[in-house]
């Protein structure tokens, strides 16, 4: 009963630490919802926090922010675009990266370490570097402006990273599981989705987060190689020329803003319990 009683009082300083922290990071997101469902009057007049003063008025609450967004500017297009372009951006790199953590791992074959050294070094090299060659390349065969171009320009660009982390777990993993089923006679392919993958479902989780919010939250390449058409414009090229075509009217900059924060923000809680799982599952070996 002592022990415990020390414990919590050595350890209430730091938890009251924690909550003052997550609430100050929370302060910026609370205004933005606020805002984003308050009326024009209201934005101008006063600041978002007066609303807790009478909260149950709502005269000074209305859904015509996110009405006009999504239907006159566009962000509904916007979104299913950003969709369009986010899903196969990320699965297309894991399942790659899945192939080639497996075979630097565990697979003997001329020049593996040296490769794998080339594509983790990858990492270091600017994105802007690449940015003219690729764009002339997808020019030539007419993927400059379409899914498909923007798909192999995220996957090229994700899989270094993703091979990396990818392989530090999948090199954890047993030994003894691969030499039991080698026995057994599974080949390399059943190894890999009957073992490897749901071993590695925190992993994959974790490089799952890490690169769908990359590609949801990017603006430089889907500026590159989609351009500012409105068939192919994703959200974040939408919301970048709403701010840049409005010097008012913050309530709809606010409610676009929240329209593309909320698909990450369910990605990432709804992965949150793998995510501290996948990050460390391959820090340490034993």
């Amino acid at each position: 009963m002592i022990e415990n009683m020390k414990r919590l009082v050595t350890s209430t300083p730091l938890h009251l630490v924690i909550i003052v922290i997550a609430l100050i990071w929370l302060l910026p997101t609370l205004g933005l919802l606020v805002t984003s469902f308050r009326t024009p009057g209201a934005v101008v007049g006063t600041g978002w926090w007066t609303v807790f003063e009478h909260p149950f008025d709502f005269t000074q609450y209305t859904l015509q922010n996110y009405q006009s967004v999504l239907t006159q500017q566009g962000l509904g297009r916007a979104f299913i675009n950003s969709l369009f372009v986010s899903i196969p951006a990320t699965l297309i790199p894991i399942l790659l990266a899945g192939f080639a953590a497996f075979a630097f791992a565990w697979m003997d074959f001329p020049g593996r370490d040296y490769i794998f050294m080339v594509v983790v070094g990858l990492l270091v090299v600017p994105l802007q570097m690449t940015f003219i060659p690729i764009y002339r390349i997808f020019a030539q065969l007419n993927l400059a402006g379409t899914f498909p171009g923007i798909w192999l320009a995220h996957t090229g660009y994700g899989l270094p990273l993703t091979v990396y982390l990818l392989h530090n777990f999948i090199a954890g993993l047993p030994s003894d599981l691969f030499d039991s089923a080698e026995i057994d006679g599974a080949s390399t392919l059943q190894m890999f989705f009957r073992i490897v993958l749901p071993l590695s479902v925190p992993a994959i989780s974790s490089v799952f987060i890490f690169q769908f919010l990359w590609v949801w939250n990017d603006l430089l390449v889907a500026l590159i190689y989609l351009g500012g058409s409105p068939e192919v414009a994703p959200l974040t090229l939408k919301v970048a020329n709403l701010v840049g075509s409005r010097g008012q009217d913050w309530e709809l900059l606010t409610a676009a803003a929240f329209v593309s924060m909320i698909l990450p923000m369910a990605v990432f809680f709804g992965l949150q319990r793998y995510f501290v799982r996948g990050i460390l599952a391959g820090s340490v070996k034993g």
